[in-house]
């Protein structure tokens, strides 16, 4: 399960990394409309999630006493360097602490805001929630761009032709997202 989730955040990453780079440094803090979240907001708040959640998971509490959660929300930089570090920083967080786990961590008890859930659990809601906010992300970037935004999936009426290619290639056994690290996605 840690293998295969650590695949599924580096999945997630790289679909927000690569919509991020079709769109210009000054876009990321750009609003539609005063309680719209920028892309720069998203990620202050998924950073400070992930350092407060996956910071000494065993002995603290996943909800920080020096986490500032509502700030997340407020514009803290308009710097792009700055918020591609506290992106990259919180990323770091995270798969630092999943890297060092073993199986046997999966049934451990971790505390968020006090309640207690196996690490398993605790893995699940986060892969959920990050997913989320990188789809927010791609969403938002896709509205930005030009008409030049590359898609990150299958491309629109190219699903016959992605099939081909699928069925004929030989059939195994592995992980679904092997296939994206292998072409260099």
């Amino acid at each position: 399960m840690i293998t295969s989730s650590i695949k599924q955040f580096k999945y997630y990453k790289q679909l927000a990394d690569k919509a991020l780079a079709q769109i210009q440094p000054d876009q990321l803090c750009h609003r539609f409309h005063e309680d719209d979240n920028s892309i720069a907001i998203i990620i202050q708040h998924m950073s400070g999630n992930m350092k407060s959640r996956w910071t000494n998971i065993f002995t603290e509490d996943g909800e920080k006493i020096w986490r500032k959660r509502d700030e997340e929300f407020e514009p803290i930089t308009t710097n792009a360097g700055e918020i591609f570090q506290l992106w990259n920083d919180g990323w770091q967080v995270l798969f630092q602490t999943l890297e060092h786990l073993s199986d046997s961590d999966l049934g451990r008890i971790i505390y968020v805001r006090n309640e207690g859930m196996t690490v398993s659990d605790a893995i699940l809601r986060q892969l959920c929630h990050y997913s989320y906010h990188c789809g927010q992300i791609v969403y938002k970037c896709k509205q930005l761009s030009t008409e030049n935004w590359q898609s990150l999936s299958i491309a629109k009426n190219k699903s016959e032709e992605y099939n081909f290619k699928k069925f004929e290639q030989i059939a195994e056994q592995k992980h679904f997202l092997d296939s994206l690290w292998e072409q260099g996605s």
